[in-house]
């Protein structure tokens, strides 16, 4: 992975943290998750439209490339459509506000893949399930947002994995998700997205609820979340 930092691009995601504790819970509820996604790796930037259809309402535009790495824009795939005029279309999950966006962009200029990783991120617990092909593989507790401030819920995508400098809040790496915080519009000069990311110079206790909506999990977890998990990968998170 490319080593990257940009402090004034990175100030909103990797800045979510508070203090204070909180008590886990041990239900132990497993989801059930699909063994694969399907990606759309974007190759240049794309309108996105409400329907397979140019003449629909225009959702914006998603660019070809992530603003903190400079990465490849990578996308889970809901659908596949092919309009009357034969022309391909792909309805993708989005990044941004309001959580939980999708749309439809034209297939052409995109590359098709697929991811076997989904993360789940239960807050209820303090825990991340990690799956691979369906199955989880890795179980590791966290530090999720406190009750001012939660973690939000719903479906997301990973936009960009970044390696920090030791120095940095949340080192040695994080997760930039697709989502954005349900209470914070910004937060240190960022749009308040919210990441995965490590403990240090920052801290706090696993299972704890105490951060501004990021999720925080040893630092040893990120490495091996980094070192497999990667752009497009889905992450759920729910109570």
């Amino acid at each position: 992975m490319k080593p990257w930092y940009r402090p004034a691009l990175l100030a909103g995601l990797v800045l979510l943290a508070g203090t204070g504790t909180g008590s886990a819970s041990t239900s132990g509820r497993v989801a059930v998750v699909e063994p694969t996604q399907n990606l759309a790796t974007v190759f240049r930037s794309h309108r996105v439209f409400s329907q397979p259809d140019s003449r629909s309402t225009s959702r914006g535009l998603v660019r070809a490339w992530r603003p903190i790495t400079e990465g490849r824009t990578v996308l889970p795939v809901l659908a596949r459509r092919t309009d009357g005029d034969g022309i391909q279309w792909v309805h993708v999950r989005l990044p941004g506000r309001p959580n939980g966006r999708t749309g439809w962009i034209l297939r052409r200029s995109t590359g098709a893949s697929a991811t076997p990783w989904h993360i789940v991120v239960t807050t209820s617990e303090r825990r991340v399930r990690v799956y691979r092909e369906g199955r989880v593989v890795r179980v590791f507790k966290a530090i999720v947002g406190k009750p001012s401030t939660p973690t939000p819920q719903g479906e997301f995508f990973v936009e960009e994995a970044i390696e920090l400098p030791a120095g940095a809040v949340g080192a040695p790496f994080a997760l930039a998700l697709s989502a954005r915080s349900d209470v914070l519009q910004s937060f240190a000069g960022g749009p308040g997205q919210i990441g995965l990311h490590g403990l240090m110079n920052v801290g706090g206790v696993l299972g704890s609820a105490a951060s501004h909506g990021c999720v925080r999990l040893d630092n040893d977890a990120m490495r091996w979340l980094v070192a497999r998990v990667g752009a497009g990968a889905p992450v759920t998170i729910r109570r």
